[in-house]
């Protein structure tokens, strides 16, 4: 069974609360616990994590490192901002797939560019609660196109 971590970045604790005409309802609790049960039913053990601070979020691409076989990464904001996370991701060559619950591209426009997007196998935006199942259905794909399974 391949081991996936799914990492969320700042804000993302509010979800349900935050913002619900473009986050909707869904909660933090809620993606985590669909991750988990449509994870393990297609094959993959997940686990999570939320941090609001960049720091903390890098730690946990570099602990992926040896002890995970991808990663599903919600940067939030830092999508648009940090080089760091782009850089953790560079130096781990795990795969990464890039999900965000709104679509990035159809918001204000400095949401519109994204550092993550140039060292993930894809982005996936604009779904909802069901942007994250795409991207464990994607990290599941790879695994299987790479004989990996």
């Amino acid at each position: 069974m391949h081991k996936v971590l799914i990492l969320n970045g700042p804000n993302l604790n509010l979800l349900g609360t935050r913002q619900p005409e473009v986050y909707g309802h869904t909660t933090l609790k809620m993606v985590e616990e669909t991750c988990v049960s449509h994870g393990a039913s297609i094959g993959l053990e997940v686990s999570h994590l939320q941090s609001n601070h960049e720091g903390a979020l890098i730690d946990a691409i570099h602990g992926a490192k040896g002890n995970q076989d991808g990663i599903v990464l919600n940067a939030g904001a830092y999508t648009h901002t940090s080089i760091a996370l782009m850089d953790a991701i560079s130096s781990v060559e795990l795969p990464v797939v890039e999900v965000h619950l709104s679509n990035i591209h159809a918001r204000e426009a400095f949401r519109h560019k994204s550092y993550i997007a140039r060292v993930a196998l894809g982005q996936i935006c604009g779904f909802g609660l069901q942007s994250y199942v795409m991207a464990l259905d994607a990290l599941s794909a790879h695994f299987r196109d790479k004989g990996a399974v």
